[in-house]
């Protein structure tokens, strides 16, 4: 394990624990649509509360830029956390203040309290002393259960570290051990599945891979640029033909490295991208000038799944065709569902993350059959970037 404290040598007995959690969640109607961040905490909520420590949840909704508003207050969150825990939840109007500590004040040993949104303070985002100071003053202890928010220098995602003693809580644990294990220690060969529309967006997580990666297979519209850059003519696919030239140079920072760069060698095709779209499947090199490449083709698949097959470690991010829309999802399926029946058998420690890609492996209904799915977006991406996150940095300071 890295060198962070976690709740298996923590003392909470009695004690006030400052616990972040990412309980940004999609609602509609005031009622919680997607639960699945909830679930990911409770196993440290519940563990907090039964060792007897008074549990006090920190967290952010929204983006209300630092002032007071009612559509984006935690208070309905309080009620679905509480619903999904079995226990009771206090709600506090504030999260500093005499309001938060006249509520903490009440608190029992083994109940539970979730403070209103830390982002109705401008001072959370700017990790101001004074407001990391009044959150402080609230706790003895500071877990933080948010790996998806710490990419993030926020007062309550990195500040607090500095001025309370520092515990990974379980959520944060499972997701360091795995992308450890995935990227940092892992088994070998290792392959890396990056997907989506745009070289743009991933440049420094494709330059950081090709160097800790043994294969690295690119689809979605991503592959379109590298298969431009290679002269491969791609019709009238989603294509950023200005970085033809980047896309060269990490082709040949690749093959530097030793990592074998991976593309489509067939395509499923159509003249137009909407549901039912009569399609046609070509040799990579034979796409009509009329038409875009919206999904990796049966050869295609094969080939990537055997290359898959050959290794012990997976790490994804991204789909490998348009799979929101069908028939253009059965690569993305396809893929997924190798993935899932060798991790399952014990043959592959499979990881992924991103919306998209998290998107993706429910659609193919394979999303408890991987290793792990991290439900974090901007922080797993600065991961595979290879960047430092602030959130995981001040645990281990």
């Amino acid at each position: 394990m890295p060198a962070f404290r976690t709740l298996d040598n923590a003392d909470v007995q009695g004690k006030r624990v400052l616990t972040r959690v990412d309980l940004n969640l999609p609602m509609k109607d005031g009622k919680v649509t997607d639960a699945t961040r909830i679930d990911r905490v409770l196993p440290t909520i519940r563990e907090l509360a039964e060792k007897g420590a008074k549990v006090v949840l920190l967290a952010h909704f929204g983006r209300p830029d630092g002032k007071r508003d009612p559509k984006q207050s935690l208070k309905p969150v309080a009620e679905a956390v509480a619903s999904r825990l079995g226990r009771p939840v206090a709600f506090a109007e504030d999260c500093v203040g005499p309001e938060a500590e006249a509520a903490v004040a009440k608190l029992a040993s083994g109940s539970v309290l979730l403070l209103e949104n830390t982002r109705f303070h401008a001072a959370e985002e700017k990790n101001g002393a004074d407001f990391v100071a009044a959150l402080a003053k609230l706790g003895d202890l500071y877990v933080n259960d948010a790996f998806s928010c710490a990419h993030r220098a926020h007062a309550s995602t990195e500040g607090l570290a500095h001025k309370l003693p520092a515990i990974a809580g379980r959520n944060m644990q499972a997701e360091l051990d795995a992308l450890g294990k995935a990227l940092d220690h892992p088994e070998r060969p290792v392959v890396a599945i990056v997907g989506g529309a745009k070289v743009s967006t991933k440049l420094e997580l494709l330059g950081n891979l090709v160097g800790r990666v043994d294969r690295l297979i690119i689809g979605g519209g991503m592959a379109n640029t590298f298969l431009f850059a290679q002269g491969v003519e791609v019709g009238r696919s989603l294509c950023e033909r200005d970085l033809a030239p980047t896309a060269r140079e990490i082709i040949e920072k690749a093959k530097a490295r030793g990592c074998s760069i991976l593309l489509p060698e067939d395509a499923v095709v159509a003249k137009e991208f909407k549901a039912g779209a009569a399609t046609e499947t070509v040799a990579i090199g034979a796409v009509p000038a009329d038409s875009m490449i919206l999904d990796i083709g049966p050869k295609s698949v094969a080939a990537l799944a055997k290359a898959i097959t050959a290794c012990k470690t997976l790490v994804w991010n991204g789909p490998v065709g348009a799979f929101e829309t069908a028939p253009f999802d059965a690569g993305t399926v396809a893929l997924a569902k190798e993935a899932a029946s060798l991790t399952k058998a014990g043959k592959l420690l499979s990881v992924a993350g991103g919306g998209d890609t998290v998107a993706a492996l429910a659609h193919a209904g394979v999303v408890d059959d991987f290793t792990y799915v991290s439900t974090a977006g901007g922080a797993f991406l600065e991961w595979l970037e290879g960047k430092t996150l602030p959130g995981v940095a001040a645990l281990r300071a």
